[in-house]
């Protein structure tokens, strides 16, 4: 259980905290965008094709799965506010490594670490963030989100207009790396003092995710595997199974992650006020739709809303799937990074797997696959149930619970 070490837990402090933990999660996003824009000039800088290049970037992805279960343990030794304040200054200069790389193994190592940076500050940022949001009584963890969105916007315009002037990535990540650093720390100043009871048993070094984050995980992982399905390939899709030209295709890719942000940054007054159960299923029905205009309406305009729907309706389940797993055991950044690694386990796997089911059959199918994963969304929602965190009889000041609580009891052991 963790205590925390601010004297003044006011609305006002909290108020404080939630906008503090909030710009966090935009720098964590704007070293995303700083990064992608630039892929191009490392892959030019350190002489890879398309294979080797691609083959590079299931490295971050692997760095995170294996570091993010020793988040718990760091959380738990240096507390939390400490623990993201270094954590999350890993992160920013990490940025600085893959530009640096000259060639295809440096560049793994460097995005190896850059991975495993992500993903613990990643859970360190969301076990706060689900904190913050316990003591507000009020749910927060889709705007949260929906600032990480903002960030990764803001670091890929920036990243836009220096790939443009032609300059050096190692320049502009340099740059980028210093300016979110400093800008992390300042809001990490602001977050809330949390650390672990004195008495409570130091979670191992290594862990797996923890059972009740299984459940919770696999409503994650539906989710991310449609998210990272859509952005990478719904334009692919508008170009080669609709035949529309480039311009067209590429502006589905800007939509869906427009309105992925637009709707968790609106999603936390539906969350409060429906519950995160019957949020998602909504989702769910939603993104079923949307996949269905996608593969059975063969037509550039429905393809464009059915991928928009597939954004708005699962755009809230990571947020949701997260504050779950916070309350679902005595050790919140355990469970988190249960989750965590679940969902990045699907964000690495969907490319790849969408890629690998159209080779075999057609991106039409391989969209039908999405809409099934859309579909289970529905079916598993229950899962997500808002409960007061482990260790509390109740919820914070003014905490709603779910509305489906009182129908529908679950039980999530194995």
């Amino acid at each position: 259980m963790l205590m925390t070490g601010d004297n003044d837990l006011s609305p006002a402090r909290l108020r404080h905290a939630r906008f503090a933990i909030a710009a966090v999660f935009c720098a964590h996003g704007a070293v995303t965008g700083s990064f992608a824009t630039r892929i191009p000039w490392i892959q030019d800088h350190a002489q890879l094709s398309a294979g080797t290049l691609g083959l590079a970037l299931a490295f971050p992805a692997l760095g995170a799965a294996f570091a993010m279960p020793l988040a718990g343990r760091i959380n738990h030794r240096f507390g939390a506010r400490t623990a993201l304040r270094g954590l999350l200054a890993m992160w920013t200069l990490s940025l600085i490594l893959p530009s640096l790389a000259p060639n295809l193994p440096v560049l793994c190592l460097a995005l190896l670490v850059y991975g495993a940076t992500a993903g613990m500050s990643d859970v360190a940022m969301n076990a706060l963030g689900v904190e913050t949001e316990n003591r507000l009584g009020h749910s927060i963890m889709s705007s949260l989100h929906g600032m990480w969105s903002v960030g990764a916007l803001i670091g890929s315009a920036a990243g836009t207009v220096a790939a443009h002037t032609g300059a050096d990535a190692r320049l502009h990540h340099l740059v980028a790396a210093l300016v979110l650093t400093a800008a992390g720390l300042i809001a990490v100043r602001g977050v809330l003092d949390l650390r672990s009871d004195a008495e409570a048993q130091a979670p191992p070094h290594f862990t797996l995710p923890p059972k009740s984050a299984l459940f919770i995980g696999a409503i994650g992982f539906c989710a991310v595997f449609a998210e990272g399905a859509s952005l990478d390939w719904s334009a692919v899709y508008l170009r080669d199974v609709l035949h529309t030209d480039a311009g067209l295709a590429a502006a589905s890719t800007t939509a869906f992650a427009l309105t992925m942000a637009v709707a968790r940054l609106a999603g936390d007054r539906v969350v409060d006020r429906f519950g995160p159960v019957r949020t998602v299923r909504a989702g769910g029905v939603l993104a079923t739709a949307g996949g269905l205009l996608v593969v059975l309406v063969r037509h550039p305009g429905a393809a464009l809303a059915g991928f928009g729907m597939i954004g708005l309706g699962i755009a809230v389940v990571v947020p949701l799937a997260f504050a779950a797993a916070g309350r679902s055991g005595p050790a919140p950044a355990e469970a988190i990074a249960g989750v965590a690694t679940i969902t990045y386990t699907s964000g690495l796997i969907a490319p790849s797997a969408i890629g690998a089911v159209a080779d075999a059959s057609s991106l039409v199918v391989s969209f039908g696959l999405v809409t099934l994963l859309a579909f289970a969304l529905v079916v598993g929602a229950a899962v997500l149930r808002r409960r007061p965190p482990v260790g509390q009889s109740g919820g914070g000041a003014g905490e709603k619970a779910d509305p489906a609580d009182r129908d529908e009891p679950i039980d999530i052991r194995p």
